[in-house]
């Protein structure tokens, strides 16, 4: 396998030499066997008295289990299969109670451990709390915090990767908010202040008996990194984390890996360039980290690629960061998910079993581009009350949600509006009571497999697509995709006559027919009659885009043709706007009509951060005489609205222009796309 040798060096030295020794350096410890945990025990006195007082091992056969996973051939027992717990403290203060999957009351390390996960990641804020002491929430992730937790896991043999965001609250490409007490320092002093916080920190988690086995340096730093967003004042800041973590490990005689860690992995060609710049800024450190969610950053093929290209190019590990999955439909807070149902992906069903599966795929696509391991984000962020008014209590007095209404100030754009409950409970890997799912055993079964009943995955996607007046024709049979990925076979579908009839294909339009398959299980086809588009390039998808015009009447630069499919409506493409001034352009197309008739127009949009007072629309100007849509509101990711105008009565020959215009705040940002216009029914 790519980056093998690199990795067992990694892993081994690990093993054989001193890693956090606080008192002393001396003599490494006695080490348990490797499939405890990719890592030695600490050669300090607190670290040896603790490490390892619960091991577990992995399993030695296929296992019997109500859910298959499939083994991945060739895995290394020290393939880091990590998990993230940074909200752990704040859900046990809350009166979350973890049990195993037979329902047993246990220490949620234990249960870990026994599912074979062997590293603990943990985030670090500066100060998660406001003047009068009220957490922010997010689980209140301040050192101590993690400090109590790194002791916990070297307990029960498992090391720890400690994620500083440098920031009092969330980091990530759209917030990289500087902590309040450094918000007025220039770079430059931001970099000293980084050090000494790096320095202090890892100190104190180190004196806690914590085994630290992986350093981050910033969370997500694409856009910035606490509150700078010069990509060379940024290197300032990553040199001195950088150098105060070497500092750290050589003071103890160890070896602690130090991490930069950036999203977006479905933008191959950008997130190579970060790589670049790391190289050509002599960043020293050890391995490209990613966040990979697969329903948000493109295919795995795309991901494990990039991460052979990173490592082949620039010599460094790569690891998965941060990954996670539905393992329900349902929500258990009364706060709103972040990840809905209808966004689970073919062959992933929201249960158990396709958690497992796509969770095991990944790790099978890392393991191929020799990546050191993978992190699943918060799977232990579970529901704390038995009420959406109980809930909101908890959450406010133990940071239990992601966001209290104490972080207003600090964040009043995103948490001072949306503060609430975990968002993540329909991906947690436990069920809303605490108890484990089975799912959460991918980490051990990942080796040699497991046995389960065979069933049905899901069912071949049943789209079509009929021009006007076209004959529509649904399939006989569909495809059925099983747990067992060598089984393969079609069921026949009946579909509901009702619906097939409610079908015209004279009106463009996007109709529903419902269907029952020969098991009795429900299945729903979509069919798109599609109008004729006249416009040219309508989802900016050719390679040639020379048919829209921009008039920017900003400061410029504010507009561009994206290509990244979780910001795009439909496809890869869209085209996206962003600026650091207030935003205010039109992008337009003009043709002529070719035919009598009564037109329509419509476009798909979605952003945020633009202003209370932003103004959206669709216009169609022919001649003196402009038609414009009902304004819409940008109010978040992957919210798309929808901008429309219809009967816009027209003859052959007419010059028409149809645009898209936006009026916003600076640091307003979005996409467009799907434009259409069309003839409709006279």
């Amino acid at each position: 396998m790519q980056n093998r040798s690199r990795h067992l060096a990694f892993l081994a030295g690990l093993l054989l030499t001193g890693i956090t020794a606080c008192a002393n350096a001396g003599e490494p410890a006695a080490v348990s066997e490797p499939d405890a945990a990719p890592v030695q025990e600490s050669g300090s006195a607190a670290s040896e008295e603790i490490w390892g007082k619960y091991s577990a091992t992995l399993p030695e056969e296929k296992e019997e289990a109500s859910i298959l996973v499939q083994p991945i051939e060739g895995l290394s027992p020290d393939f880091i299969r990590g998990v993230d717990i940074s909200s752990l403290i704040a859900e046990e203060d809350s009166g979350v109670v973890y049990r195993d999957e037979n329902g047993n009351e246990r220490d949620i390390f234990e249960i870990l451990a026994d599912a074979g996960v062997n590293m603990i990641r943990v985030r670090v804020w500066n100060h998660p709390y406001d003047a009068d002491g009220n957490g922010y929430g997010g689980g209140n992730c301040d050192v101590e915090k993690a400090a109590l937790i790194g002791r916990r896991a070297a307990e029960h043999s498992m090391s720890l990767l400690v994620d500083f965001h440098y920031s009092d609250f969330w980091a990530d490409p759209k917030k990289q908010y500087a902590p309040t007490e450094w918000a007025r320092k220039d770079p430059e002093e931001k970099a000293a202040l980084i050090g000494e916080f790096t320095s202090q920190s890892l100190e104190t988690i180190c004196e806690s008996g914590s085994v630290i086995g992986m350093v981050q340096i910033g969370n997500e730093i694409n856009n910035g990194m606490c509150g700078v967003y010069d990509d060379e004042a940024k290197m300032g800041l990553l040199s001195a984390a950088s150098a105060a973590v070497r500092d750290f490990s050589g003071k103890h005689g160890q070896d602690v890996r130090i991490a930069i860690h950036y999203t977006q992995v479905d933008d191959a060609a950008g997130t190579l360039k970060k790589a670049a710049a790391l190289q050509s800024h002599s960043i020293d450190y050890d391995v490209f980290g990613i966040s990979y969610y697969p329903y948000w950053h493109g295919t795995m093929e795309n991901m494990r690629d990039v991460l052979k290209d990173i490592h082949a190019q620039y010599g460094v590990d790569t690891c998965v960061l941060e990954t996670s999955y539905l393992s329900t439909e349902l929500d258990g807070d009364g706060f709103a998910n972040s990840v809905a149902a209808e966004e689970a992906l073919p062959g992933y069903p929201a249960d158990p079993q396709g958690q497992a599966k796509i969770i095991r795929d990944i790790m099978a696509y890392a393991n191929e581009a020799g990546a050191l391991g993978v992190f699943y984000w918060e799977p232990a962020w579970v529901p704390v009350g038995d009420s959406f008014e109980s809930n909101q209590a908890i959450w406010e007095s133990h940071g239990s949600g992601w966001a209290s209404s104490y972080s207003s100030k600090y964040d009043p754009q995103d948490a001072g509006k949306y503060f609430g409950g975990s968002s993540w409970d329909n991906q947690a890997m436990f069920d809303f009571s605490g108890k484990a799912l089975p799912s959460l055993n991918v980490f051990k079964w990942v080796y040699h497999g497991t046995t389960a009943p065979l069933r049905p995955l899901a069912y071949e996607e049943v789209y079509l697509e009929s021009g006007i007046g076209e004959e529509v024709q649904l399939p006989e049979e569909v495809e059925a995709y099983y747990n067992d990925p060598s089984v393969t076979g079609k069921v026949r579908v009946e579909w509901d006559e009702t619906d097939l009839a409610a079908i015209d294909v004279n009106v463009g339009d996007l109709y529903e027919v419902k269907g029952t398959l020969e098991d009795g299980s429900a299945i729903t086809a979509r069919v798109k009659v599609m109008n004729i588009n006249y416009l040219k390039d309508p989802g900016f998808d050719e390679a040639d885009h020379s048919v829209w015009q921009v008039e920017d009447r900003g400061a410029g630069d504010t507009t561009d043709i994206q290509k990244k499919a979780a910001d795009a409506l439909s496809d890869e493409y869209a085209f996206h706007f962003y600026s650091t001034e207030a935003i205010d352009f039109d992008v337009f197309q003009t043709l002529t009509v070719p035919a009598d008739g009564k037109y329509s127009a419509s476009a798909g949009i979605q952003g945020g951060d633009m202003g209370a007072d932003h103004k959206v629309v669709l216009y169609v100007k022919c001649g003196d005489e402009v038609h414009v849509s009902e304004p819409v509101a940008l109010d978040g990711w992957r919210s798309w609205k929808k901008l429309s105008l219809d009967g816009i009565a027209l003859k052959a020959g007419d010059e028409v222009t149809v645009g898209i215009s936006v009026q916003g705040a600076a640091k307003g940002w979005g996409t467009i796309d799907d434009v259409e216009f069309f003839c409709g029914l006279d």
